[in-house]
C-alpha cells in the first residue's frame, strides 16, 4: 500500500523525496516456509500457455475459461475465446492438459485458465507464442505456466519486453528450461522463474539452484500426468516440473495476494528443502548458519 504519491515519476526521483516513495510493504518473513502451511491457490488465476486443455478431465477439474490463437481473414493472429467446449475437447495433443492437472494438484482451488498457442503434433509458431502471452499478460493473471520455449532468435527481445512487463505489473512467469542444452527462451529471462527437474522419488520435492539461469528443480521424472480421453500416461520433462512450480506461486498468492513476482520468487528460493537460513552475511556451511550440514 502506498502512502505517499510520486506523481509522474518514471526515470528519476526529481523532485520528489524519499518520504514520496513510503511503502507499507506486506511481512514477507512472516510467510510459513513449510509450503503444506500455504493456501490451495483459492482467488489465483492461472493461466496455463500451450496446447489447450481437455475440458471435463477428471484430473483437471473446472477451467474457467478456454482461448485459443487463432487467425483474422487477412491473417493477423489474435486470441478468441473458444466458447463452451463439449468434454473430451479442447486439447491438441494432451501437453496442456498434463500441465493443467499438475497445476490443479498443487493448487486445487486455484481459477485455470488455457491459451492453445500450439496444435496438433506441438505445432506451432513464433507469433503464436507471443500473441497468446502478450495476451495473458494483458489479462493480468497472477501465474502463466509456459512449459515452452522457442529457439528463434528474431523473438528474443518481444518475449524479453513481454517477460519485463508481466515481472512490473505483478504477473508471476513460469518457464520450463529447453529438455536439450540448447539457446531457447523465455525460461533464461531473469525475469520468470525457470524450471528444471530433478531426478529423485518424491513427488514434492523441489530445489533452488545455487547455479541458474535454471532456478529451481522440481519433480519432471516419470510422473504421472494427465492426458487426452480422461486418462493418464507416465512422462518426463521440464514441462511436467514447471506447473508444480507455477501451483506453488498460486499458493503463495493465495496465502499472500499483494506478493509480487520477485518476492515470490525469493519466498521459493527460501523455502526449497536444499536452502538453510543462516545469519545475515552468511553462506551455508560457514559460521552462524542455522541448520548448515
Amino acid at each position: 500500500m502506498t502512502t505517499g504519491t510520486a506523481g509522474g515519476l518514471t526515470w528519476s526521483l526529481r523532485d520528489h523525496t524519499p518520504e514520496d516513495l513510503t511503502l507499507l510493504a506486506d511481512t514477507v518473513p512472516a510467510l510459513p516456509a513449510d509450503p503444506s502451511a500455504w493456501s490451495d491457490g483459492g482467488g489465483v488465476r492461472v493461466c496455463v500457455v500451450d496446447t489447450g486443455v481437455e475440458c471435463g478431465h477428471p484430473i483437471v477439474g473446472p477451467v474457467q475459461g478456454s482461448y485459443e490463437v487463432a487467425p483474422d481473414p487477412d491473417g493477423t493472429l489474435k486470441v478468441v475465446d473458444s466458447g463452451p467446449l463439449p468434454d473430451g475437447t479442447g486439447d491438441a495433443c494432451g501437453h496442456g492438459t498434463a500441465c493443467a492437472g499438475i497445476v490443479r494438484r498443487v493448487a486445487p482451488d486455484c481459477d485455470l485458465y488455457s491459451v492453445r498457442v500450439l496444435g496438433e503434433g506441438f505445432t506451432g509458431s513464433g507469433d503464436a507464442l507471443l500473441t497468446g502471452l502478450r495476451w495473458a499478460v494483458d489479462q493480468g493473471f497472477g501465474v502463466v505456466n509456459l512449459s515452452l520455449s522457442t529457439t528463434r532468435p528474431k523473438f528474443l527481445e518481444t518475449l524479453r519486453s513481454l517477460a519485463d512487463q508481466a515481472f512490473f505489473n505483478g504477473t508471476t512467469l513460469v518457464a520450463s528450461a529447453h529438455n536439450t542444452p540448447v539457446e531457447s527462451f523465455p525460461w533464461r529471462f531473469s525475469s520468470v522463474i525457470s524450471v528444471g527437474t530433478h531426478r529423485e522419488d518424491d513427488s514434492g520435492l523441489f530445489l533452488y539452484n545455487p547455479a541458474p539461469p535454471v532456478e529451481f528443480f522440481a519433480p519432471g521424472q516419470n510422473v504421472q500426468v494427465a492426458w487426452t480421453g480422461g486418462g493418464t500416461i507416465r512422462t518426463t520433462g521440464n514441462s511436467f516440473a514447471t506447473p508444480f512450480i507455477s501451483g506453488l506461486c498460486a499458493r503463495l498468492l493465495g496465502s499472500r495476494p499483494k506478493l509480487t513476482p520477485f518476492q515470490i520468487k525469493h519466498a521459493l528460493y527460501l523455502s526449497a528443502a536444499n536452502v538453510r537460513v543462516g545469519e545475515p552475511g552468511t553462506r551455508i556451511g560457514e559460521p552462524g548458519t542455522r541448520g548448515a550440514s
